[in-house]
């Protein structure tokens, strides 16, 4: 009677934690392969946000979705917990191997929790958003490991289970249908990590490191001339200098440049700064109006992007310090003063603004080519087609 509670017990909670790890599974695919998706009811702000999870690289695991691994972990304790059962079925007597499944199931239980909160640490700490679905998961798989070790104890469940694992692997049979097994996961582990099927969200953050780990542009050009003057491929960029992704933006840029061919970028500034942006409520970005104002000031001496590249990377806090790099690239000072502060300077800064806006661009980055506009930044492969796309060929 007490075997049967327990049974349904661990049925009723690994049910439950089998559609709540679907669901997940849902929002995981939403998320990362469905554009079109709405918000999950589980995203109520920034901090309880489990589409936000979803997004991230720590949502997987060897490149399958942590809502997948739950849902074969809750699919393996029902198969364990009906295995009696099945291995009197003639095909299926290898089961026999399975001795003590409850011992099975609470060890299971013990070291899926230990995963959890390893994940929620992760998730609190390093993320900084919560997924009440997942922790609701945690709080299951810990139920499942009590109610399973429950007349057995966790020490004698773990005894018990690599005890059983070690004779099983003495039959011979079964030992080399335990190798099978394993190479033919190991195969597919390799595959979804290499290939990231399921995980192209970590796909994209291995494509972004090499620009958004860079200390400086090796790529940068000097001049006001990125890429051929007569192009076909006409691509227009539209940054902030305080935005951080804008920064690994003209790097890609400058690569992008380098090497392809066909191919011309034009920058136009879009400060989120109220100094010279009306459609902003609050202030955002201060000060990144002063360096717009004295990059086009740059364009005037023939040093735009010199000075385009020095503005990302040292990001100085005062007009002072922007001249100080103005210095270091032989700008002319007084000239240079006299154009950033030019009525005609802001006049430009405001067209580009009007511009962006029109085209329903209210980010940064923000790319334009023949018409279709992008907001946000794509990875460098995925410029790299679309480019191609419109014209433009690989050197």
């Amino acid at each position: 009677m007490e075997k049967d509670k327990k049974k349904l017990s661990i049925s009723l909670i690994a049910l439950v934690g089998l559609i709540t790890t679907i669901k997940l599974a849902i929002i995981y695919y939403n998320a990362n392969f469905n554009p079109y998706a709405l918000s999950s009811f589980c995203s109520i702000n920034d901090f309880i946000d489990c589409d936000g999870i979803a997004k991230t690289t720590e949502s997987q695991f060897f490149g399958i979705p942590l809502a997948y691994w739950g849902m074969f972990l809750y699919a393996f304790i029902f198969f364990m917990l009906f295995v009696d059962k099945l291995k009197n079925i003639k095909f299926l007597k290898f089961l026999e191997v399975f001795k003590n499944p409850y011992s099975y199931i609470a060890a299971l239980g013990v070291i899926s929790f230990t995963i959890s909160m390893i994940l929620l640490c992760l998730s609190l700490f390093e993320i900084k958003k919560l997924c009440v679905l997942c922790a609701f998961t945690y709080l299951l798989n810990l139920l499942i490991g009590m109610i399973a070790a429950k007349g057995i104890g966790f020490k004698e469940a773990f005894i018990q289970s690599f005890n059983d694992f070690k004779d099983a692997l003495k039959i011979k049979p079964y030992a080399i249908a335990f190798g099978g097994v394993v190479l033919i996961a190991a195969a597919f582990l390799t595959y979804t990590q290499v290939s990231y099927v399921f995980a192209p969200q970590v796909k994209r953050h291995k494509e972004f490191k090499e620009f958004t780990q860079a200390k400086t542009n090796k790529y940068a050009v000097s001049g006001n001339l990125l890429g051929e003057e007569n192009a076909k491929v006409v691509l227009h960029a539209y940054t902030d200098y305080r935005c951080p992704m804008c920064y690994a933006y003209n790097i890609m840029l400058h690569k992008l440049a380098k090497e392809m061919k066909n191919l011309k970028i034009v920058h136009h500034n879009m400060p989120l700064d109220t100094e010279c942006n009306k459609y902003l409520r609050h202030e955002f970005h201060q000060g990144s109006c002063t360096m717009a104002k004295y990059a086009i000031a740059s364009e005037k001496q023939g040093k735009f992007w010199d000075m385009n590249t020095k503005l990302f990377e040292k990001q100085p806090n005062n007009e002072k310090e922007i001249l100080e790099i103005a210095e270091k690239l032989n700008l002319d000072l007084n000239k240079l003063q006299d154009d950033a502060n030019s009525l005609e300077t802001m006049r430009q800064i405001q067209s580009d603004i009007e511009e962006a806006y029109a085209q329903h661009i209210n980010g940064t980055p923000s790319t334009v080519i023949n018409g279709k506009s992008h907001v946000g930044m794509k990875t460098y492969s995925e410029m790299k087609e679309w480019v191609k796309s419109e014209g433009a060929g690989e050197r």
